[in-house]
Formats: structure tokens, C-alpha cells, sequence
């Protein structure tokens, strides 16, 4: 069953209620600027407005070209519903949902609508560590127990692993083989018992000798934020991160979630609806943001400002060059990409990108940054076969060849 797109016009796209700073308003701050310089001043600042409305000089033109291409994509597939917006210097420029919220209601999909954004919940984590070491309150080389103590494992290294090496990927835990989803656990407790289940398990290697994918290293990462910063993980990712960012509807917590924006995830091909949502606080800080394309526009727009978003600031500036520069050498053989802290790095067409993708049962997603150019892309789709990576790549093309 396929569900037909509604009209990609500009007319009836459903803009992001937070698009952030338009040119406009900066225009109107260059021009408050001018009265108060000199002539040289002012030639300079006339030249900035000139280059910088120049990046953009035809936003719809390019808005056009992105629903084209979406839509394109929408209807060669059977995806039940995808979410898009793309930001460029400060400008929402495209922000649009198509098809529905579930499959068996035929219910509108809007960019306001909540998905589960599964492994992107992850550079969230690693913005909230960096927030702590800029308190003093800890050390991305501080040794993991120190800070939880009852972190063991079965093999004795792993006193060696430290928070860089689990924002990285190169602390040698294995990876999470049952989320549970079907039996979650959603008391306070469930993260720290989580960690401390993990007595049994084994490293794979030694710690910072090699290079694998670990869920469960970010699960222990935010029992160890709740104990740093002495509340639990969900509270702190909302009270410094949501709240700060005007992200009032996302959560990690499921039952937080407003019934009316929830979307339904779906599996298989082709698509039907899921019985499953992925759910459980032991593996929240994994896995389990819960958020809309409306408001992960904040979250780039904080990301691509270097850590400001409508006047409060999550992160000092430096720390993004952190996030965003190669942390470790060991990746693997074939992989194509370099690991920052939880976020993955390249180059396309010459461009530096940061990204972070996430499929979970019923649901995709992937967050792109552009940081030196200003741009973001953010697509979700409540369907778990969707390829929202090779949508992002083509993206990124349109969007470059665009602003030539």
C-alpha cells in the first residue's frame, strides 16, 4: 500500500515552527551596524551582506529542488512516512513530512510529529560529557570507574577504559545483543542494574587497540552522567539540553511523549506496522531519543552556531572542534569515514561532514553537519528500511551544486 504524497508546492510546505535567526533579522543587525562605523565601515559591512545574501540567493529555487528530489524518492518506494527539513546560515530552507503516521490510519505526517531517533540519541551524550568536563566535574581521559566504581567486567582491562575511548568506539566493549523493547525497564534504577548486569561480559580487545561499534559503551556513559551530575540522565539531557534548545516535546522517555504526535514505526518489505515500540531506559542513553524534525532543527542550528541557540548556549565553542576532529586511528579496515566523539566524519565533494545515523525496530534517522558551511540536514521515516543515508548523500550534492 502506497500513500500518495500531498502537494510539494512552496505554498503547502509545513514549515518548522522554529526556523531560529532568518537573514532578515541579520540583515537588520548589519544595517544597525552601519550607523555606527565609519565609511571604510561601512564598505566592508556592505560587502558582507552582499557576500553572505549571495550564499542563498535563490532559497526557493534550491527548497524546489529538495522537494523535487524527496518526493521523487517518496513515491519509488514504499515508505510509509518520511520527515526532511535542511538548514543553510541560519535559514530553514526546506521543512516538509510526506505520507503518514501509520500506515492503518492514513494519518497526516507533519514535521511536528515525534519519531524515534535511535543511535542519534548518541552525540547528545557526547555533548553532555563535555558539558560536565567544562564544570570541572570530570575528564574525557578519566578512567571510566572512577566515576561508578561497580563498572566491571569479567576481564580485568577493563579498569583501563576511559570516557574517550567509549565516546570513540575504541574501548573494546561488545555490543548490546537484546535491547529487550518487548520487556522494557522504566524505573529509575534500570540503568545503573543495566551496568551493573554487565559483569559477565568480555572485552573484545584491548582498550584503544582497535575499533568497534559499541551501544553498550553509551549505556554505561549515561549511568555515568547520572552520577556525575547527581540526577538521572533523562532529567539531565532535559533540563540542559531540551529545555535550553526550546525542544519541549522531545524526550528519552517514552510515556513523556504527547499521544497525538507519536508515529508508529514499521518493518519488513513491504512495510507493515510495528506491535513493537523501542523503548527501555537501560539503553536510553543508546538509543531512545524520542524527537521531531521540527525540533532537531534546534539541535543543528545550536550544532552549526557552535553551541548557541536563540540567545542560551549548551557549549562553549571549542568543544565542537573536539566533537568534530578525529579522536582515534584505529577504524576499521574498509570504513571510509574517521570517529570524532560519537560522531562520524568524511569528506564529500570536498566538504567536511559530520554525521550520525540510527535504526532501531520500526524506525531510521540521520543527522547531517556541514560546520564550515553552515548547513544541516535532518531526515527521519517511521519505516526501518528506509535509506535515509544515500537521500542524505544525494542531499548534500543538491544543496552544494546549488549555492555554486
Amino acid at each position: 500500500m502506497r500513500i500518495s504524497m500531498r502537494g510539494t508546492e512552496l505554498s503547502k510546505l509545513k514549515k518548522c515552527s522554529s526556523p531560529g535567526r532568518s537573514r532578515r533579522s541579520r540583515n537588520s543587525e548589519i544595517r544597525q551596524e552601519v550607523g555606527r562605523v565609519g565609511l571604510i565601515g561601512r564598505v566592508a559591512i556592505v560587502l558582507a551582506v552582499l557576500i553572505s545574501n549571495s550564499v542563498i540567493a535563490k532559497p526557493d529555487r534550491l527548497a524546489t529542488d529538495i522537494a523535487s528530489y524527496l518526493s521523487a524518492q517518496f513515491q519509488s518506494t514504499e515508505t510509509p512516512g518520511l520527515a526532511a527539513a535542511v538548514v543553510i546560515k541560519d535559514q530553514v530552507i526546506f521543512c516538509d513530512a510526506f505520507g503518514s503516521v501509520d500506515l492503518s490510519t492514513e494519518e497526516e505526517l507533519t514535521p511536528q510529529h515525534i519519531f524515534h531517533f535511535a543511535s542519534v540519541s548518541k552525540p547528545f551524550v557526547a555533548t553532555a560529557i563535555m558539558q560536565l568536563q567544562e564544570r570541572g566535574l570530570l575528564n574525557l581521559d578519566d578512567l571510566v570507574i572512577d566515576h561508578i566504581p561497580y563498572f566491571r567486567l569479567s576481564d580485568k582491562r577493563y579498569k583501563n577504559i576511559t570516557i574517550r575511548q567509549m565516546l570513540n568506539h575504541t574501548s573494546g566493549m561488545p555490543d548490546v545483543e537484546d535491547y529487550e523493547w518487548e520487556r522494557p525497564q522504566v524505573d529509575d534504577q534500570a540503568a545503573e542494574r543495566y551496568v551493573r548486569s554487565l559483569d559477565n561480559s568480555k572485552l573484545l580487545w584491548e582498550p584503544g587497540s582497535d575499533w568497534q561499534y559499541s551501544n553498550i559503551a553509551f549505556d554505561v556513559l549515561g549511568d555515568l552522567i547520572a552520577k556525575v551530575s547527581g540526577e538521572s540522565f533523562e532529567s539531565f539531557m532535559e533540563s540542559q539540553i531540551f529545555e535550553p534548545l526550546g525542544m519541549n516535546n522531545s524526550s528519552y522517555i517514552y510515556p513523556d511523549i504527547d499521544e497525538a504526535l507519536r508515529t508508529r514505526g514499521h518493518v519488513g518489505v513491504p512495510a507493515v506496522a510495528s506491535n513493537v515500540y523501542p523503548y527501555n531506559r537501560r539503553h536510553a542513553p543508546s538509543s531512545t531519543l524520542n524527537s521531531s524534525v521540527d525540533e532537531m532543527v534546534n539541535w543543528v542550528l545550536a550544532n552549526l552556531n557552535r553551541g548557541t541557540f536563540d540567545g542560551n548556549r549548551i557549549l562553549e565553542t571549542d568543544n565542537f572542534e573536539e566533537l568534530w576532529t578525529s579522536s582515534t586511528d584505529v577504524i576499521p579496515v574498509d570504513g571510509d569515514f574517521q570517529v570524532g566523539l560519537s560522531w562520524f566524519l568524511r569528506n564529500v565533494l570536498d566538504h567536511r561532514v559530520a554525521w550520525h545515523a540510527g535504526t532501531d525496530t520500526g524506525f531510521t534517522s540521520i543527522v547531517i553537519l556541514l560546520p564550515d558551511d553552515g548547513i544541516g540536514i535532518v531526515l527521519a521515516s517511521n519505516w526501518e528500511e528506509a535509506d535515509l543515508r544515500t537521500l542524505g548523500l544525494r542531499l548534500i550534492e543538491i544543496i552544494l551544486q546549488g549555492l555554486e
